[in-house]
C-alpha cells in the first residue's frame, strides 16, 4: 500500500532483498520509499513487510531537530486506516513505537527482508499440503 497522497504517482511493489531509500517525491510534500534507480517511482509495501535500515532510524519530529529511534529493524504497517486523507503508512519498531513514513528523514537506506504471506499464498500452500498428504488407506514406508 502507498499513502493516499501518492496515488497520482507511479508505484510498484517492494521486492525482497532490494535496498530502498527514503525520499520526498517531486511535486508532493510526502516522503516514502523509492529505489535509487527509479527515484520517481514510489515503492509500496504490504503491512507486515520487514525492513532493515543501514543505521538507527531518524525522523523529523516536525520541530527544528530530528530524532533517532534506537532500532534498525522495523515492520511496515498502517495506522488509523479508517481516517481519510491522512498519512497511514508507518514503520513499527520492536518496542511497539512507530514513526510515520512521511516523517522519515530523507536518504535513509532500508533493505526489504521479508514480505508478508498473503491470503492467496496461504490458500495455495494449504492446497499444496493437502494434495501432497498421503491418501487414506495408502501405505507409507520410510
Amino acid at each position: 500500500m502507498c499513502d493516499y497522497s501518492l496515488h497520482a504517482m507511479a508505484t510498484r511493489p517492494a521486492v525482497v532483498g532490494e535496498t530502498l531509500i527514503s525520499t520526498t517525491f517531486r511535486g508532493t510534500s510526502t516522503r516514502g520509499f523509492a529505489s535509487e534507480r527509479e527515484p520517481a517511482v514510489a515503492v509500496c509495501m504490504l503491512p507486515g513487510t520487514e525492513l532493515a535500515f543501514a543505521q538507527d532510524v531518524k525522523y523529523d519530529s516536525r520541530w527544528i531537530w530530528t530524532k533517532t529511534i534506537g532500532f534498525r529493524v522495523g515492520k511496515f504497517n498502517a495506522i488509523n486506516p479508517h481516517v481519510r486523507e491522512r498519512h497511514h503508512d508507518a514503520i513499527e519498531f520492536p518496542d511497539g513505537s512507530y514513526v510515520l513514513v512521511t516523517q522519515l528523514c530523507e536518504g535513509q537506506r532500508a533493505t526489504v527482508l521479508q514480505l508478508p504471506v498473503t491470503e492467496g499464498e496461504r490458500a495455495a500452500k494449504a492446497k499444496e499440503a493437502v494434495t501432497e498428504a498421503p491418501r487414506a488407506g495408502s501405505i507409507v514406508t520410510g
